[in-house]
């Protein structure tokens, strides 16, 4: 599995002017809806039901929102860079600027946490949120990110 198995082209974001975890979660949401061409109103409730459950701001400045919805048909996703970093209630109380949006159809119980967990060990590595949070623009985040879900395994 590679990233372009999961992000769709213009999937990717930088500079998300947003000021809270809803406002980046909304944003996202939408995003998802123009580049996968899914509802942003059942997403975005599916991704806040799952936030009531724990924050999925995992530390280090990232966070990878995830939910099931009926909508898809393959595990997907979108990423942002945020502009100004938000609480996001993560682990390790620091504030979140690297959002990963994980999207798995209902029923994907094996094939949603396993992509989840390989999206989490691509964000552990340093150089890599170092290397998103210096890139200029969303093709050069998109090209770090390219092929790194594959590699992380």
């Amino acid at each position: 599995m590679t990233l372009s198995d999961l992000i769709p082209a213009g999937g990717v974001a930088v500079d998300l002017a947003v000021t809270s975890r809803k406002q980046a979660l909304h944003a996202l949401s939408e995003l998802a809806q123009r580049r996968l061409h899914i509802p942003s109103r059942p997403l975005l409730e599916a991704v806040m039901e799952r936030e009531k459950l724990g924050s999925t701001g995992v530390g280090d400045g990232v966070a990878i929102p995830h939910a099931r919805i009926d909508q898809v048909d393959r595990v997907c996703g979108v990423f942002a860079r945020l502009k100004h970093a938000v609480d996001f209630d993560a682990v390790d109380g620091k504030p979140v600027d690297l959002v990963f949006m994980l999207i798995a159809p209902e029923g994907s119980g094996a094939e949603h946490l396993k992509a989840l967990a390989r999206v989490a060990r691509v964000f552990r590595r340093e150089d890599i949120r170092r290397a998103l949070r210096a890139a200029p623009d969303a093709d050069a985040a998109y090209a770090i990110l390219d092929g790194l879900i594959a590699n992380a395994a």
